[in-house]
């Protein structure tokens, strides 16, 4: 193994524009490489370090997933139940409709939102934290917006097409934390402390940072076109209220935390020590494709050509489209401030990497990032 092009790829990229960049490699549960570059803080010239806590964004949304999977394992739902099964408020649901003449219009939708289209972002929803019905959540709480109570403001708002027709990137995962809650009785945080994050022992991850971690709360930044640097710019738009924990976006962790909870994916859901969060038989499932002839269409961004969609992570389909090195079968996800899971289990392999820049340059860093890799091994 010779990780120098990977070294020297980070150390290009903190010079480029990125504030600072992390990378964890672990190999058959051996930490193989970690290289970091940069500063946390720019104006201060800190370097990053290596309990620094940051904010995962959607990176949240695997873990989110794999909580709602768990359930499944359980018999407490099925995949191809009806949502209103659980949350009543979407069993009568309208869809906008625009008319050839332009006119917007609402129609009853035909078809139920099922569980499954939570998890692979066919249910029709938007991702549109500013909508009215949000708004007034946080209005008549106070600010405190519970996951629950967001989950029923977003069943008021028109579907953007027919569940189960279209892939669109939205709030389905939000919602998908919002049915943790109903069917198990805890709070989201609560049932992913106990069920993930207790058990796997990372104590830095969850929806809130501790008093004793937050001076090692990463600043986070945005890259400035009109400027051309990074713009301080913290807090996080997708934390809605103080009671809102986000299961699109809200997790907090660090790069050798959330390490721990990917490579144990990459172990097909048991940890090296024996903690088992999921069976092999699911993290299967979850990596399968499961776009259809109607959905493959709209998942279309080019930093993931070559790749499917499975239950709420990106799944390696076509080496041949891709132009990807990672073997096929490989999945993860990325978060807005950068950051990126690779989880491998036919060559064993996990990969963390972590900055905290929005506008975060993903499609040129990831594919070239995860190449690198490959490469290095």
């Amino acid at each position: 193994m010779d990780f120098k092009p990977l070294s020297k790829f980070i150390d290009r990229i903190t010079d480029w524009r990125i504030p600072w960049a992390e990378v964890l490699v672990l190999y058959q549960n051996q930490e193989v490489f970690r290289y970091r570059s940069g500063y946390a803080d720019l104006e201060g010239c800190i370097p990053i370090h290596d309990r620094q806590i940051i904010q995962l964004y959607s990176l949240t949304k695997i873990l989110t997933c794999t909580a709602a999977l768990q359930l499944v394992e359980k018999g407490e739902l099925l995949l191809n139940d009806p949502l209103s099964d659980y949350l009543p408020e979407y069993g009568e649901m309208n869809v906008k409709v625009t008319l050839p003449s332009g006119e917007i219009t609402l129609e009853k939708a035909e078809r139920p939102i099922r569980v499954r289209d939570l998890f692979t972002m066919s249910a029709g929803l938007s991702y549109d934290i500013h909508s009215p019905s949000i708004q007034e959540v946080v209005r008549r709480t106070s600010g405190r917006a519970p996951t629950r109570e967001v989950a029923a403001a977003i069943a008021e708002e028109p579907l953007l097409f027919e569940p189960g027709t279209r892939w669109s990137y939205s709030l389905s995962h939000d919602v998908l934390a919002a049915l943790v809650e109903v069917v198990d009785g805890r709070r989201f945080s609560a049932y992913v402390r106990d069920e993930i994050t207790g058990p796997l022992g990372m104590r830095d991850t969850g929806f809130d940072v501790s008093d004793g971690g937050r001076s090692r709360l990463a600043p986070q930044y945005e890259y400035s076109e009109s400027s051309g640097k990074p713009i301080r710019k913290d807090g996080n738009d997708y934390r809605i209220g103080s009671e809102y924990e986000s299961g699109g976006a809200g997790l907090f962790s660090t790069v050798s935390e959330y390490a721990v909870f990917l490579n144990t994916l990459t172990n097909q859901g048991t940890s090296p020590e024996g903690v088992r969060i999921l069976a092999a038989e699911t993290v299967d499932l979850m990596r399968t494709n499961h776009l259809t002839e109607a959905t493959r269409s709209h998942f279309s961004w080019s930093q993931l050509a070559g790749y499917g969609y499975g239950l709420g992570v990106r799944t390696h389909c076509s080496k041949e489209t891709s132009g990807s090195l990672s073997p096929l079968g490989e999945f993860g996800w990325s978060g807005a401030a950068g950051a990126l899971a690779i989880i491998d289990p036919s060559s064993r392999l996990t990969v963390m990497y972590a900055q905290h820049m929005l506008n975060n340059q993903e499609p040129y860093v990831h594919p070239r990032l995860r190449n690198l890799v490959y490469t290095c091994l």
